[in-house]
């Protein structure tokens, strides 16, 4: 009987045709900023695909979206922070093993700055980041925060090193803040969103925080902080200077044929 790391690679191979064969499981981790209101659009847009939807809101996320009204849209229970009472599991469950466990994709959206570190340095102190701990399947993440916050050191640090886990990140995008002015902060818009997940879903699936063999986790190619800025601004709307010191273009850039002529 395999043990180990064995077990848990044979466990995810059996696991992925199952996967395949039915309809997609998101969990869509929202935290506390402005933009989760866009949390409900969300999960509606996912559910236009086809796409099964929990959400895991954070205590703060909830004083801008109603629990009550994610569980309506999703047709799926919302996870709260009740997995910290006695009786938050089901039949002696652990919630954040069972929603890990049930989920193909997690999607954080919106992803402030501070649950940005607390998925980099792997902070376990309520559901959401609990669950992203445990959690071993694709990660979208959909950063959304002021313009200054963003281009500050300590936030880069932790989005390299969620890019360098194989996080995808989409955006954010240069617009409307809600302080009123304007910036590279705003979080893309759900639809950009349910075209990463569908992306990403459609890949070979991958263990987030873990690199493939033969990679390394070296990055010769990673610009400076003074190009960083200088590709953010000469690109306007697109931004996500993450996915561009991989060589690769901001999702929020690629344009699906049923995206609207600008």
């Amino acid at each position: 009987m395999p043990s180990g790391r064995a077990a848990q690679s044979t466990r995810a191979a059996t696991s992925v045709p199952d996967a395949l064969a039915r309809a997609a499981r998101v969990l869509l981790g929202i935290s506390g900023g402005i933009a989760a209101y866009k949390g409900a659009y969300l999960v509606r847009r996912l559910r236009e695909r086809g796409i099964a939807v929990r959400c895991a809101p954070t205590l703060a996320a909830e004083s801008f979206v109603s629990p009550l009204t994610l569980e309506v849209l999703s047709g799926e229970r919302v996870y709260g922070q009740s997995y910290l009472s006695r009786d938050g599991g089901v039949d002696g469950a652990e919630l954040h093993v069972e929603a890990a466990q049930w989920a193909d994709l997690l999607c954080v959206a919106p992803a402030t700055a501070n649950t940005l570190a607390r998925l980099s340095l792997g902070l376990a102190d309520d559901f959401l980041s609990t669950t992203a701990l445990m959690f071993e399947g694709p990660v979208v993440v959909a950063p959304a925060m002021h313009d200054a916050m963003w281009r500050k050191p300590q936030v880069e640090a932790q989005v390299e090193a969620l890019c360098a886990r194989g996080v995808e990140m989409v955006g954010p995008v240069e617009g409307a803040l809600a302080s009123g002015e304007r910036g590279l902060g705003r979080m893309v818009e759900p639809e950009t969103i349910v075209e990463a997940v569908c992306c990403r879903r459609a890949r070979p699936p991958r263990r987030w925080g873990h690199w493939p063999a033969g990679e390394s986790s070296s990055r010769p190619d990673r610009p400076t902080r003074r190009s960083t800025r200088f590709v953010s601004s000469a690109i306007g709307r697109v931004g996500g200077w993450a996915s561009l010191w991989r060589g690769r273009r901001p999702f929020a850039a690629r344009k699906s044929p049923s995206s609207p002529a600008p």
